[in-house]
């Protein structure tokens, strides 16, 4: 007997309503055949009166890549035009150098024959745009929470919080860095926490933002200030606990000011225009990605540091590399043939692995307060500026157009 559905997704943020949308975009399911469960559906949050809300104050930068697949999966073109800013320049430097002089890196779209770098997008805007193009692909959203797991050869069997069991050929765990899922599976983790929080407002600068986006590594942690479409820029600020919960408690005029020395006055006086939030820091990664008719994505499988603010895109590179490689599934059986779900875990699995230990190396490194190393990271910084084709390839790696990446993901069309 066939499963209720060809596919059941825990999870409703922007990782697994994509999923849902492309497995649709690619024919992969038959129309109302994926079911997306969580234990809170979102919906209508930037509809309606939400749609003069200010920003989110969480924002994603999305690289080329994963502009193309929300294209592709249709919730692209849902985004509104308010809600999204492609910035075109990027200064990374070392507190002990200059952000236009030694010590700093620096990247320019012109460069690379490219519109812009990537773009800034507003996450409640991004979450709601996702939803929306999954469920004009048929999926259907169920408000309940994954509470049991049983798999046969043939199906998963998945019992939620209000009593129901649903069957489907395949189960992916899209719920977060807390999976629920992932804990039902049996799947142990790896990794440690920063003992930091990331600070997240947005600013008005004295300065303009001049389409850049501007970090600054301290030896507390990476600051960066990311362009809006309205003048003004997001901060993300990663500090330790202690010193985030001292920020916090400061008034705005005085947590300006930290902002304004912490930042080397790159962009003058700084004003907060929203309330401050923050959330803890850690790295954490699935030692397995894949069961038999289950599958992990985004950060159920790896939690990674924001300084690289490649967290959302390797989530959707694995959505398209497992839509990639299901499209080989005989029957359209898709949680049926165990080793197209090994091909992916061996794909995703090297490639995410590799982004995490190199971001938390990044970490390390430029918090390290040793003399040496702040003086091997100056001249790092300057050697990798001056070296043309070394710096567009990292360019070109950060926006996806390189790299092991689904080849429907490289073209243009």
């Amino acid at each position: 007997m066939r499963p209720d559905f060809d596919v059941v997704i825990a999870g409703a943020g922007p990782i697994g309503t994509t999923m849902a949308a492309l497995l649709g975009a690619r024919r992969l399911t038959s129309r109302g055949r994926v079911a997306i469960v969580a234990a809170r559906a979102p919906g209508g949050a930037h509809s309606a009166a939400g749609a003069a809300a200010d920003w989110d104050l969480r924002v994603f930068a999305l690289s080329r890549a994963s502009q193309r697949l929300l294209q592709l999966c249709g919730a692209w073109p849902l985004l509104p035009p308010d809600r999204l800013y492609g910035y075109e320049r990027m200064c990374v430097w070392d507190a002990g150098g200059e952000a236009q002089g030694a010590g700093s890196l620096r990247f320019d779209c012109a460069e690379l024959g490219e519109p812009n770098l990537g773009f800034i997008v507003d996450g409640r805007a991004l979450q709601e745009c996702c939803l929306q193009a999954a469920l004009a692909a048929g999926s259907l959203v169920t408000e309940a929470a994954v509470q049991a797991l049983k798999f046969t050869p043939s199906e998963a069997r998945i019992r939620l919080s209000d009593g129901r069991e649903l069957a489907a050929g395949l189960l992916i765990g899209a719920d977060g860095a807390g999976s629920k899922t992932r804990e039902l599976l049996g799947i142990e983790t790896a990794g440690h926490g920063y003992h930091q929080d990331a600070l997240v407002a947005h600013v008005r600068t004295a300065k303009p933002h001049q389409s850049t986006a501007w970090q600054r590594f301290l030896s507390t942690g990476p600051l960066a200030f990311l362009p809006l479409p309205d003048g003004r820029s997001s901060i993300v600020w990663s500090v330790s606990r202690p010193e985030a919960e001292r920020l916090r408690a400061l008034d705005a005029a005085a947590l300006s000011a930290a902002l304004r020395g912490a930042s080397d006055a790159v962009l003058g006086d700084v004003e907060i225009t929203t309330p401050v939030a923050s959330f803890p820091l850690h790295l954490q990664y699935a030692l397995d990605y894949v069961r038999p008719r289950a599958v992990l994505l985004g950060d159920a499988a790896h939690a990674v540091h924001p300084l690289a603010g490649q967290g959302l895109n390797l989530g959707l590179l694995d959505c398209a590399s497992l839509a990639d490689v299901l499209g080989a599934a005989e029957d359209r059986d898709l949680g049926g043939e165990y080793r197209l779900l090994r091909r992916y875990e061996r794909w995703r699995k090297s490639e995410n692995l590799l982004a995490a230990t190199g971001f938390d190396a990044l970490e390390r490194l430029f918090s390290a307060s040793n003399p040496a190393l702040a003086r091997l990271r100056r001249v790092g910084l300057q050697t990798v500026g001056h070296l043309g084709p070394l710096r567009r390839r990292l360019a070109l790696r950060a926006l996806g157009l390189i790299g092991d990446v689904p080849a429907f993901l490289r073209r243009s069309d």
